[in-house]
């Protein structure tokens, strides 16, 4: 197949869930034997490199609308890209999305659309529902398929209106490379070592993360929280943290490269992730996988991958998260077996090589071709 992909981000350029999951699969799938070019969104004008086996195409922003770039660059390469086999675009919630699904309107090339998550967290969740149930519905309703990670978001695209065809392929990780096994990341301690592994924005909503270790403290004065990633909220939490008197409970790792990651989750005790919204989120796989068992909000399509192997909390609980922290710290037992049970759930249920081969079939029933050779398939 010649897959065209459409991804505002994209690793290394943005260190993320979504983004590395754009380059994963880019990369997996030109292993396979077809020809992938993703198409985004960059800072340094138009560009073109090989890497990974396939081609990254780079289109300046224009604009910028809510947090999302918008590049007439990018309109004009699809307006005039007639020789893909498929077209595969990344979240409807950017506008990049919305120009493939017009696209798909003036010519026959196929459309699938990944839903990384309903909600963006970049802007309040009532401008996104509006936005559902108009220009999203449309562009989901224009795909030829759409891919969720859960059964639940699949069920919330319907209730919005989405008529496209629906396939539940589930988000996926190493689990060879993050494991319990291997190096720690030097400089995490605390007793217990939490981490937040996200971009600081308000629907990630650290400042829950700092409020529930504050009060952590009171009975585990060893504890520490560990921030991992960037954002715009980075000062605000440096001066609560300096206000609170909390310098050495609360450190602040910046970006960290995504091949580091494994020793990170290997350091800490729990991953905490106080988010108002997700899809399903790599890091709670990726901790899980690591034997770190989580705490996280409860939200429908996070709640069968975390039980058993975490504790959910409602969504802007910080005495619950707090609580759930304090308790995992001070049961041997629980924590072990939470531990396992992770780890157990990603090996059989979460592993990335099922996360391509599924997205890959299902690209390549879109045109007909085979999807383990570069071949049609014959009659």
């Amino acid at each position: 197949m010649r897959i065209l992909r459409v991804a505002q981000k994209v690793y290394p350029d943005v260190v993320g869930g979504g983004p590395y999951h754009v380059h994963a699969l880019s990369r997996d799938q030109a292993a396979m034997g077809h020809d992938v070019t993703v198409l985004t969104i960059g800072e340094d004008g138009p560009r073109r490199e090989e890497r990974d086996g396939y081609t990254v195409i780079r289109r300046p922003a224009t604009a910028e609308l809510l947090g999302n770039d918008i590049s007439v660059g990018v309109a004009r390469f699809l307006r005039q890209a007639d020789d893909y086999d498929v077209v595969h675009a990344h979240s409807h919630l950017y506008f990049s999305t919305n120009l493939a699904a017009l696209k798909r309107r003036l010519d026959s090339t196929p459309l699938a659309i990944t839903n990384h998550g309903l909600y963006s967290q970049s802007a309040p969740e009532w401008v996104f529902r509006l936005y559902l149930r108009s220009l999203g519905r449309a562009t989901f309703n224009t795909a030829d398929a759409a891919f969720c990670y859960t059964v639940e978001d699949a069920s919330r695209l319907r209730e919005v209106g989405v008529r496209s065809d629906i396939h539940v392929v589930s988000n996926g990780i190493d689990e060879t490379r993050f494991s319990p096994e291997g190096p720690a990341r030097s400089g995490i301690a605390g007793d217990p070592a939490v981490v937040f592994v996200g971009r600081l924005v308000e629907g990630k909503r650290p400042g829950d993360a700092l409020a529930a270790i504050e009060t952590v403290r009171e009975t585990h004065p060893n504890a520490r929280l560990w921030f991992v990633g960037t954002g715009p909220l980075r000062t605000e939490l440096e001066d609560r943290v300096a206000e609170h008197g909390l310098d050495d409970a609360v450190g602040f790792l910046g970006e960290v490269d995504y091949e580091a990651m494994p020793a990170v989750y290997r350091a800490a005790d729990l991953f905490v992730l106080p988010s108002r919204a997700e899809g399903l989120p790599r890091t709670v796989l990726e901790a899980l996988s690591t034997g770190t068992p989580v705490v996280t909000s409860d939200l429908t399509q996070i709640r069968s991958v975390v039980d058993g192997a975490g504790v959910t909390v409602p969504v802007g609980n910080q005495e619950g998260f707090a609580s759930a922290i304090d308790d995992l710290a001070d049961d041997e037992e629980r924590y072990a077996r939470y531990s396992e049970q992770g780890r157990e759930r990603i090996a059989e249920e979460y592993s990335w090589s099922a996360t391509a081969r599924k997205t890959t079939t299902h690209l390549a029933a879109l045109c007909g071709a085979d999807p383990l050779t570069d071949e049609p398939v014959s009659d």
